[in-house]
């Protein structure tokens, strides 16, 4: 695994609310430099300057996660985890073993 990339990639909601994959540093480090400068607040900064370190080499990217997680649920970005199960059900699709 390259040394930026998350263990576990984060999930956030961008757009309308749709889900979206933030697998690395730089692809959080993208997210808050797009994020508009009149939203940008102390846990902007913290989590900007954490992935700029992680980028850096610095600090693990890890850290940088756990810094942007704080930083999605404080703006509600975090999408909400959905068992595969659950989701594969709620498309309508249909375990073969329940009848």
């Amino acid at each position: 695994m390259k040394p930026d990339m998350f263990r576990e990639p984060v999930t956030i909601l961008v757009g309308l609310g749709f889900p979206a994959q933030v697998p690395g540093v730089m692809d959080a480090y993208q997210h808050l430099v797009e994020w508009p400068n009149s939203f940008r607040d102390r846990a902007h900064a913290v989590a900007l300057k954490a992935c700029q370190a992680a980028l850096r080499g610095e600090i693990e990217a890890e850290t940088a996660r756990g810094l942007f997680v704080a930083f999605a649920e404080k703006h509600e970005l975090l999408a909400a985890e959905t068992p595969p199960i659950v989701a594969a059900r709620s498309r309508g699709d249909r375990d073969p073993h329940v009848q």
